[in-house]
């Protein structure tokens, strides 16, 4: 889906699907041990709040390569945020069954995110 489509960037599915995200890391932070408050807790809730409000905040621009920009950076969070999710399993602060089902979450937000880049790109041409 394209922004000619939609009303709003909450229209999205790529916004929708990265709000789901979002929520399922703050669920899973919230078992991390308290001193990490500052560490990985928040490490992971800065990245993966990120990527929504990037999606919006390019909705929201004037140009459509700005939006396009914006969207880049919201990939570039993604895979920041999958770094901490896999360093999270390997110092034990989650199992990897649990992150397992939220890297599927942020396979499908790349995806979508590819897409939406990728419609978006080929307007230009």
């Amino acid at each position: 889906m394209t922004q000619a489509l939609t009303q709003s960037y909450r229209d999205l599915k790529v916004w929708q699907e990265a709000m789901n995200l979002a929520e399922s890391c703050y669920k899973i932070t919230k078992s991390f041990p308290k001193e990490e408050i500052y560490g990985m807790t928040s490490q992971i809730r800065r990245a993966v709040v990120s990527i929504p409000a990037n999606i919006a905040e390019g909705y929201g621009r004037r140009t459509r390569g700005e939006y396009i920009q914006f969207l880049y950076i919201a990939q570039g969070s993604l895979k920041e945020l999958e770094t901490h999710l896999l360093l999270s399993i390997r110092v034990e602060l989650a199992s990897s069954q649990t992150v397992n089902t939220i890297l599927k979450q942020c396979e499908s937000v790349g995806k979508l995110l590819l897409l939406l880049i990728r419609a978006l790109e080929n307007k230009n041409k």
